[in-house]
C-alpha cells in the first residue's frame, strides 16, 4: 500500500529564503551599499551602475520584495532607500555590506549624480534672487518659523563671546537675530547672488560682527567651527542630505549645537519647480538617524503646523561634551 508523504510546511522560512535570494547578487549588494545614507531614483541608479533602466528596475523589484528597500515618492519621481532591518539576518547583511567599499567607478558616478543635483540647485538660486521671498512664502517663509527658532536658540543660553555660523542665509533675514545674540557670526553661501542680498541686509542693519563668505559649507577646509550652527530651510537643497548633515556636524564645536529648520515630508511636487527644492521635506526619524550617525545627540524638537498643509520641524542636535544635556522633549505647538 502506497502511503503519500505529508506535505511539509516551509512557510515560516519563506521570508528568509526571499532575503537570501535578494542578497545573492553582487550588483544588488552594491545597490544596498550605495543606499546606506542616500536615496536615488531609478534613472540615477541606472547611471550609477551603468545598466539599463529595465535591468535596474528588476533588481530593485527583487530588493523590494525582500523588504530590503523602501520607496518614497518625490513629485512624479520615485526614490529608493534602504529599509530598516526587520530581523537578525537582515541586520547582519547590512552590517556586512557597509563594511565593504563600493567599486571606485561606482563612487565616481555617485559623485557625478550629486554634482548634477548641486548644479541644478545653484542655477535655480542664481536666477531667483528677485523673487526669492515670494517663492519661499509659498511654502514657509521666515516669519512663520522665526519665533520658534529663537525660542529654542535662547533656551540654550550660549555664553558671552560665543560664535555662530549660518549656512545658506538667503537674503540674510535671520542674520540680525544672530548678530544680537553672538559675538561673532559667519554666514556661508555658494551662490554669489544670494550672498549679495545678505550683504545688503548687513549694510542696512549695520551688522558689524557678521562675516559673509562665498564658500561651500561642506567642502571648505578653512572654516572655523562655531558654538552654534544654524541651517534654516537649506537641507532640502543639498544633493546628499545625510552626508551634508555629517559635514555640518564637523562645523560645530564640542559642546555646541546644530539647529536645523526643515519641512516635514510632504507630497507637493510643485515645490521643486517653484522653489528649487531637491527633496520634498524629510521624515523626522530620518533626521534623527542621520544626526546620530554624524555623532550628534538629539535635543529638543518643535513642530509647527501651517495652514497650507506643510509642517515645519525645528530640531536641536548637540555635539558631545555639551555643558547642558539636551532635553529630548518633543512639543507640538498649535
Amino acid at each position: 500500500m502506497n502511503m503519500r508523504a505529508p506535505q511539509l510546511d516551509f512557510e515560516p522560512a519563506d521570508d528568509l529564503a526571499v532575503l537570501c535570494k535578494a542578497g545573492g547578487d553582487p550588483l544588488r549588494l552594491n545597490v544596498l551599499r550605495a543606499l546606506a545614507n542616500d536615496s536615488f531614483g531609478v534613472l540615477e541608479l541606472a547611471q550609477i551602475f551603468a545598466i539599463g533602466q529595465s535591468g535596474i528596475s528588476h533588481h530593485l523589484k527583487v530588493l523590494a520584495q525582500a523588504g530590503l528597500v523602501a520607496t518614497r515618492r518625490e513629485g512624479n519621481a520615485i526614490f529608493y532607500r534602504r529599509a530598516l532591518p526587520h530581523g537578525a539576518l537582515h541586520a547582519a547583511l547590512l552590517q556586512d555590506v557597509d563594511a565593504r567599499a563600493l567599486p571606485a567607478e561606482v563612487q565616481v558616478r555617485i559623485s557625478a549624480v550629486h554634482g548634477q543635483r548641486a548644479q541644478a540647485s545653484r542655477m535655480f538660486f542664481d536666477k531667483a534672487t528677485d523673487k526669492l521671498r515670494a517663492q519661499q512664502d509659498l511654502i514657509a517663509g521666515l516669519p512663520q518659523y522665526r519665533d520658534s527658532v529663537l525660542a529654542l536658540l535662547d533656551a540654550l543660553r550660549f555664553e558671552t563671546g560665543a560664535s555662530a555660523l549660518e549656512v545658506g542665509p538667503g537674503d540674510g533675514g535671520f542674520l540680525p537675530e544672530l548678530a544680537r545674540r553672538f559675538a561673532r557670526v559667519t554666514a556661508l553661501d555658494n551662490s554669489t547672488a544670494m550672498l549679495e542680498l545678505a550683504r545688503e541686509r548687513c549694510r542696512q542693519d549695520h551688522l558689524d560682527n557678521v562675516e559673509l563668505r562665498l564658500a561651500d559649507a561642506l567642502g571648505a577646509d578653512d572654516i572655523e567651527a562655531a558654538d552654534c550652527v544654524v541651517v534654516n530651510m537649506v537641507l532640502h537643497h543639498f544633493a546628499a542630505p545625510a552626508e551634508a548633515l555629517k559635514q555640518l556636524a564637523r562645523r560645530v564645536k564640542h559642546g555646541g549645537s546644530l539647529l536645523i529648520t526643515e519641512l516635514c515630508s510632504h507630497d507637493q511636487g510643485w515645490a521643486r519647480d517653484a522653489c528649487g527644492d531637491l527633496w520634498l521635506g524629510f521624515e523626522q526619524e530620518d533626521l534623527a538617524h542621520w544626526a546620530e550617525a554624524a555623532g550628534l545627540a538629539l535635543g529638543e524638537s518643535l513642530y509647527i503646523g501651517l495652514r497650507n498643509g506643510f509642517q515645519i520641524q525645528v530640531r536641536h542636535f548637540a555635539r558631545p561634551d555639551a555643558k547642558q544635556a539636551p532635553s529630548g522633549i518633543d512639543r507640538n505647538p498649535q
